[in-house]
């Protein structure tokens, strides 16, 4: 014990200097996105994500949204597990016919006002799946859509634009 604290005196600190803070116009920004929610919900969002039948290409990037890096929850933005609970729902791939009741009542079990926005191309327009025996197609097919976010997978900036591009229509 007493040479690792000797070794770790010996050698002093080795890591890499701290990146800078976040500048105040990063600040100033997040604070208006904040009051944007609260003026426009009067509470934090909260988001219901449902995959109709996507690759998960999108999956990994509304994950990449959540991380520490873009920080959603910081923006008062939340993922909830009931869509009783959801303020918007945050819809993933091509809606497969085993996933178009389940969607359906995923939707009307949320509370007014709801928001819905489609994820991806296979969101958007059934992507290279299209309509057929076993798919639906695009989400606009099953239930109304407010945004949609192109892309193969779109990008998580692009995902959070997205977000609050539906947060602003209401």
């Amino acid at each position: 014990m007493h040479q690792i604290i000797k070794q770790i005196l010996r050698t002093g600190i080795k890591t890499e200097t701290p990146p800078p803070s976040a500048d105040a116009n990063l600040r100033t920004e997040a604070q208006r996105l904040q009051q944007d929610i609260l003026r426009h919900l009067g509470r934090a969002l909260a988001i219901r994500h449902i995959d109709a039948g996507s690759c998960n290409g999108c999956e990994l990037e509304i994950h990449a949204v959540n991380n520490p890096y873009y920080n959603i929850e910081g923006l008062g933005i939340q993922f909830v597990a009931s869509p009783r609970h959801a303020d918007l729902l945050l819809v993933t791939g091509p809606v497969s016919r085993h996933m178009e009741l389940a969607l359906r009542r995923t939707y009307d079990a949320t509370p007014e006002p709801k928001l819905v926005v489609a994820i991806g191309d296979c969101g958007c327009d059934g992507g290279i799946f299209g309509e057929s025996y076993a798919s639906c197609g695009k989400v606009s097919n099953v239930i109304p859509v407010d945004v949609i976010v192109p892309g193969c997978p779109p990008t998580p900036l692009a995902i959070l634009q997205g977000i609050l591009a539906a947060v602003a229509k209401t």
